[in-house]
C-alpha cells in the first residue's frame, strides 16, 4: 500500500509546484505589461519630445492639402521704349490708359537734355490687364523701338515656401505646449528661445509670400518715352549761337581743367631744383 502511496504523493507534489511556476509566470508577465503600458502613457521630457518631433510631423497632412490647392504663379514682367512727338500728350493718352485697364504708377522719373526728352515710368497692372495694356501701348501712342515681355514661374517656390512654413507652425505649436509642461528653468529658457527663432523663421516665410503673391497679382510694366529734340536754327531754339556758346563753355572749362591738373603736381616741382642740386654736385666731384 505505501508502494502506491508514495508515487501518488509524489505526483500530486509535483502537479503542485507546477501550477505554482505557472501561476508565478503569469503575475511576472502581467506586472511587465502593466509597467510598459504606464511608461507609454507617461509624459516624455521636454527633450524627448523635441527629438521625436522631426519624425512625427515629417509628414503632416494639412501642408500636402495645401500644396494641392496651389494654383500656378506666373510673373509677367516687361519693357517698352516708345518714341512719341509730344511728351505731354503721350502721357495724357497713358494715363487714360492706366485708368481703363484698373494699373497705377509706381514710379515716375523724367529727364531733359539738349537731345532729346526722357520719361521713364513704372506701371503696375493687374495681371489679367497685362495684355490689354501692352496693347494699347503698341497703338496709337507713338512707334515702338524696342519690347521686351518676360514670364517667370515661381509655383515651385511658392509651394516650397508654403510647405515648410506649414511644418513651422506645427513646430511651433508644439514647442508652445511643452512649455506649459515644462518642469525646470532649463527647459524654459531652451524652449522660449525655440519659439522666438521659429516666429522670426514664420515672419520671413509669410513676407516672401506675400511679395510672391504681390508680383503675381500685379505685372510690372517698364515704359520709355522718348523724344528727340531737332537741332535747327529754323525750327528751334537750340541752334548755332547756343551751340557756339557750349563749345566755348566746353573749351574753357577744359583748360581750366588742366590747370588745375597741373598745379596738383607741385610736390614733384619742388624736387626739380633738388634734383639738379645733387646732379651738379656729381658732376663736379667727377672732375676734381
Amino acid at each position: 500500500m505505501k508502494k502506491f502511496l508514495i508515487p501518488l504523493f509524489c505526483l500530486i507534489l509535483i502537479h503542485c509546484k507546477k501550477n505554482e511556476a505557472q501561476f508565478l509566470n503569469a503575475s511576472l508577465v502581467d506586472v511587465i505589461q502593466e509597467d510598459k503600458v504606464a511608461a507609454e502613457d507617461a509624459p516624455p521630457p521636454p527633450s524627448a519630445v523635441a527629438e521625436e518631433m522631426p519624425s512625427s510631423v515629417s509628414n503632416p497632412q494639412k501642408p500636402t492639402s495645401q500644396m494641392n490647392t496651389i494654383t500656378k504663379k506666373i510673373i509677367k514682367n516687361g519693357e517698352m521704349r516708345i518714341q512719341v512727338g509730344d511728351i505731354k500728350k503721350a502721357q495724357e493718352q497713358i494715363n487714360s490708359i492706366l485708368k481703363n485697364n484698373k494699373a497705377y504708377v509706381q514710379k515716375e522719373e523724367f529727364q531733359n537734355t539738349d537731345n532729346d526728352e526722357n520719361l521713364d515710368i513704372i506701371i503696375r497692372v493687374p495681371h489679367q490687364n497685362f495684355d490689354a495694356l501692352i496693347n494699347s501701348f503698341s497703338n496709337g501712342i507713338g512707334s515702338v523701338l524696342s519690347k521686351n515681355i518676360s514670364s517667370n514661374d515661381v509655383t515651385e517656390e511658392y509651394t516650397d515656401v508654403s510647405i515648410k512654413l506649414g511644418n513651422k507652425k506645427i513646430y511651433l505649436e508644439k514647442y508652445r505646449e511643452m512649455l506649459k509642461t515644462a518642469k525646470t528653468t532649463k527647459d524654459m529658457l531652451e524652449i522660449q528661445e525655440n519659439i522666438r527663432a521659429l516666429e522670426d523663421e514664420i515672419d520671413v516665410a509669410e513676407g516672401r509670400l506675400r511679395f510672391i503673391d504681390d508680383r503675381v497679382n500685379y505685372s510690372t510694366l517698364n515704359v520709355n518715352l522718348y523724344k528727340e529734340k531737332i537741332r535747327s536754327s529754323a525750327t528751334s531754339k537750340i541752334g548755332f549761337g547756343s551751340r557756339f556758346g557750349d563749345s566755348v563753355t566746353e573749351g574753357w572749362n577744359s583748360f581750366v581743367a588742366f590747370l588745375l591738373g597741373v598745379v596738383s603736381l607741385w610736390p614733384f616741382f619742388l624736387l626739380i631744383p633738388v634734383v639738379i642740386f645733387l646732379w651738379r654736385k656729381w658732376k663736379n666731384r667727377e672732375k676734381k
